[in-house]
């Protein structure tokens, strides 16, 4: 794919950006601009060749307005916000604009053709620019109209984080360095089983964490109590008796008699009253000791139920990696969120800005988004 270092005659050019500004929000207020500052490398690149910088976004699943995201990019660039997606406020708004100055337009998904890869859609965003440039890595596994029709219509180029996202996540299947670790939590089983059977033949030691290990445990005969699991029969009989596969030995649990008390159990203490929430002690201390003699360490997921308090051996098992000589890589939208509450970011080779993204581009080797780039 190409990247935006590549374009040619780039000054008074109109450039549409898909960015990925899909952050929390509460009270008004961006919680977490991790995403919006790894967007800015390409925004400010853009700015510098003298380009005018159209970007578009969708936040949440409906109509939620991108006010609160104006607000906080204008900590870092100055950009104009308007509160439509199509329509003549827009074509003036980008009519207007001087070499190097940043539009925002509305959430893409107030209009319905986004979401349904409508072609007119498309077609009318397409406009508005000269350029197209996908910095929205997190989005490039749907099959959304700003995703996979816009290239279509326009030169379209990779941003510089796209363009870090998959060099750095191409490591995983492309000659990783040895031992390899790789950690998957978070829930979703029927999503990860697929990535599960493949990084047991590429990593050295595959963990897994969170809900996910509950469905192992259950598979194996363990009692899991209340806690959450996959109802669906997915066969993995081959994958429990893979030496590589490493499972929690002991989980941190709240009981239906005691719901105010976490307690430390051993896998055959769990009863049926109980709720996995963590993983234990002397599963975290296994994992150390994993991460020691690892040279490359690969992790999606949180390792428990973060939002219950659930996330100590997460930040524990963080801590730990952060502070290893490995080469790391860590994605999982829960993850990052507990990387920028740390302030930890620096301490790790590569942290993705993708969830779901990651996943599949780890699984598959590519993404809709990205091959609608070639």
């Amino acid at each position: 794919m190409r990247g935006i270092k590549q374009i040619k005659n780039i000054k008074g050019k109109a450039v549409l950006v898909r960015v990925d500004f899909n952050v929390p929000i509460q009270g008004g207020k961006v919680e977490d601009d991790f995403r919006i500052k790894k967007a800015l490398l390409t925004i400010k690149f853009l700015q510098k060749k003298k380009a005018k910088i159209i970007l578009i976004t969708h936040l949440g699943k409906g109509g939620d307005t991108l006010a609160p995201v104006a607000e906080s990019l204008n900590k870092f660039i100055k950009v104009t916000f308007v509160d439509e997606v199509n329509g003549l406020k827009v074509t003036k708004a980008v009519a207007d604009m001087k070499n190097g100055e940043v539009v925002l337009l509305e959430n893409l998904r107030k209009d319905e053709g986004e979401k349904s890869g409508n072609k007119n859609f498309a077609k009318n965003l397409a406009t508005l620019a000269n350029i197209y440039v996908n910095e929205a890595f997190p989005v490039s596994h749907r099959e959304d109209a700003s995703i996979v029709l816009l290239p279509k219509l326009l030169p379209s180029y990779a941003g510089l984080q796209l363009e870090e996202e998959v060099r750095n996540l191409s490591r995983a299947f492309k000659k990783p360095k040895h031992p390899f670790l790789f950690i998957l939590g978070g829930a979703k089983f029927s999503t990860k089983i697929p990535l599960i059977r493949k990084y047991l033949k590429l990593a050295d030691y595959v963990f897994i964490g969170g809900a996910l290990s509950n469905d192992f445990l259950k598979a194996k005969g363990d009692e899991v109590g209340q806690s959450l699991v996959d109802d669906m029969n997915y066969d993995i009989g081959k994958v429990l008796k893979n030496k590589k596969l490493v499972l929690p030995v002991d989980v941190f649990v709240k009981s239906q008699n005691n719901l105010d008390v976490l307690v430390n159990k051993k896998i055959n203490e769990i009863d049926k009253g109980d709720a996995i929430l963590d993983i234990g002690n002397e599963t975290v201390e296994n994992l150390a000791q994993l991460i020691k003699k690892s040279k490359f360490i690969l992790w999606n997921g949180p390792l428990g139920k973060y939002e219950d308090e659930g996330d100590k051996s997460t930040k524990k098992i963080l801590k730990l990696i952060g502070a290893s000589k490995a080469r790391s890589i860590i994605g999982g939208g829960d993850t990052i969120a507990l990387i920028s509450e740390m302030k930890m970011e620096k301490d790790f080779s590569f942290v993705s800005t993708g969830g779901g993204a990651t996943l599949d581009f780890l699984a598959n080797g590519t993404l809709p988004g990205i091959k609608a780039l070639k």
